[in-house]
């Protein structure tokens, strides 16, 4: 970039805070691999994804894939080229269509295949791509994600996906945007004798060779990418059913077969979960799917209908209460927050993953729900609030776009503080349930942005909340209210502020609570006590000298 130009940008971000963090780091980082990954381009566009078959051996000892993804999808205009991602070091072999190979043209991960047959829009067709290698293995699963290739304690092989940001692309070919997800999938898994996969969905046949074993798993409900997996491993199943919203709920478990007895006492949380975010976030999302949980050899991760549990059969996050108030040891941390994710990342999952707050500052938030639900408002209050030492306030939480980069970390603390400071201002916690039930209706098994999640709550809570989000998704600053008393009168405004913010905030006073409507002007009200202001609100404080 021309070093002028390059000046003349950072003077024009730094003048505008709202924009500047992350972005001038990251300026001069992002490369074409990163555009092919996260852009919708002209080789995506054009065809809309309906249907896989993915077909696939691993084997274990020489941690390999091999196998088939035969690709259905929808004309939606006429070209001649589609793009499939497979990342390194997996190698895409051949592609097929109509039984006629065609050409591949390999850029890094994406790989462009040159159709024969004259795509005619509206036209239902099928491509079949075939690969094989070594996927890459997991450094710090689920945050570096791959492949997990383990052991369990008795020498039985423990194998697990996980691909959340890096792409499913890591270990099967796909059309790897978020953008479009499938309509369902068939997934067949050939493993060793001895050993059992769980995927997504439900499991339809077990196909019994010499020496392996093919287990099938139908999807029948929209699935986005990184939401499917392999579990394989030496495990045990029981079940119950939970009588829910939508009719009785199939909720299968599989563990390691050591874990079984623990596992039926401690797994009492998952319906715990069902009952709160049905209240609270409306039907679970995939009936016809079931609901499992699956023990894996890494913490947890939300893969839809099947989220994996890495917990080691302990309250809290590791036993750990993240929170600091007591309250995050009276649940088992993975169950309830992967569990949330089932409505917020698998019901309703972004296009872009730079609106990756959408996933976890609502299934963070669900934790708090999940409190509420089961020991009260109070216990939910102290659990959010308690969770606001952990945030950093560095980088806006809202990513970069068309790049595959998601924001900052606080999208998961501070994002479901922002959601709690939504409720107060509501003021109707009936409305808010509301508020959450019509977000899983309203864009039920559906791709969505930022901008439709927010006009979709200011319009249910019928208040202008763009200054609102604008301020605690872009900006990095949290609103200080500036008071002082004068002769029986609070004077008050904003800081630390957009233009245009005003948010309205409770104070609580010793003759009751009092709404007061701050914006970056003095303002005063009249009072004849003390007060302080309610801190489910995440704002600071400052008393100026006047």
């Amino acid at each position: 970039m021309n070093k002028k130009l390059l000046i003349i940008i950072l003077i024009f971000l730094t003048s505008f805070p709202l924009f500047s963090q992350g972005i001038i780091n990251d300026i001069n980082n992002f490369t074409r691999q990163d555009t092919l990954r996260g852009s919708i381009t002209k080789e995506r566009i054009w065809w809309d994804l309906t249907y896989y078959h993915l077909d696939i051996s691993v084997d274990p000892v020489n941690r390999t894939i091999k196998g088939s993804n035969e690709i259905s999808y929808t004309v939606l205009e006429s070209y001649s080229e589609i793009q499939i991602d497979l990342q390194n070091p997996l190698v895409l072999t051949k592609a097929e269509q109509n039984d006629e190979n065609l050409e591949i043209r390999h850029d890094g991960n994406a790989h462009f295949i040159k159709l024969k047959k004259k795509q005619i829009r509206g036209a239902k067709n099928k491509i079949k791509v075939f690969y094989e290698g070594k996927p890459k293995t997991a450094v710090r699963a689920p945050w570096d994600g791959g492949i997990s290739w383990t052991k369990d304690k008795n020498g039985n092989h423990f194998i697990a996906s996980s691909c959340q940001g890096l792409g499913a692309s890591v270990w099967w070919p796909n059309k790897d945007h978020m953008y479009d997800e499938v309509e369902g999938m068939l997934m067949s898994v050939n493993v060793p004798k001895g050993l059992f996969n769980v995927s997504n969905g439900r499991l339809i046949k077990i196909e019994e060779k010499e020496n392996s074993n093919t287990y099938h798993w139908e999807v029948k409900n929209p699935i986005n990418n990184y939401g499917v997996n392999i579990n394989i491993g030496d495990y045990v199943n029981f079940s119950e059913i939970y009588k829910g919203e939508s009719g009785d709920l199939d909720m299968d478990y599989y563990v390691l077969r050591d874990n079984l007895e623990i596992a039926k006492i401690h797994f009492k949380d998952a319906i715990k979960s069902m009952e709160a975010f049905e209240h609270w976030f409306g039907p679970y999302p995939f009936y016809e799917d079931s609901f499992k949980l699956v023990e894996a050899p890494y913490l947890g991760m939300e893969h839809q209908s099947s989220v994996t549990y890495g917990n080691k059969f302990k309250q809290g996050y590791l036993g750990r209460d993240l929170s600091g108030s007591g309250w995050g040891l009276m649940f088992d941390y993975i169950i309830i927050h992967e569990t949330g994710h089932e409505w917020f990342a698998n019901n309703i999952t972004y296009k872009d993953i730079a609106d990756m707050w959408i996933h976890e500052s609502f299934t963070t938030y669900s934790e708090n729900l999940f409190l509420d639900f089961h020991f009260g408002k109070k216990a939910s209050s102290e659990y959010v609030i308690g969770k606001r030492k952990r945030i950093r306030n560095i980088k806006p939480i809202i990513g970069t776009y068309n790049v595959n980069k998601s924001g900052s970390g606080d999208m998961y603390d501070k994002g479901s503080n922002i959601l709690h400071t939504l409720r107060q201002i509501t003021n109707d916690d009936e409305k808010w349930r509301q508020v959450l039930r019509g977000l899983n209706n309203e864009f039920y098994h559906q791709t969505v942005t930022t901008t439709q999640v927010e006009n979709y709550i200011s319009k249910k809570m019928k208040m202008d909340l763009k200054p609102f989000f604008d301020q605690y998704l872009r900006d990095v600053r949290i609103p200080v209210l500036e008071h002082y008393m004068d002769n029986e009168k609070l004077f008050f405004k904003w800081n630390n502020v957009i233009d245009g913010f005003n948010m309205p905030l409770k104070i609580i006073l010793k003759s009751g609570n009092k709404i007061i409507y701050p914006t970056k002007q003095w303002k005063f009200i009249e009072i004849k006590d003390s007060f302080k202001i309610d801190n489910n609100y995440y704002v600071d404080s400052k008393h100026v000298i006047k």
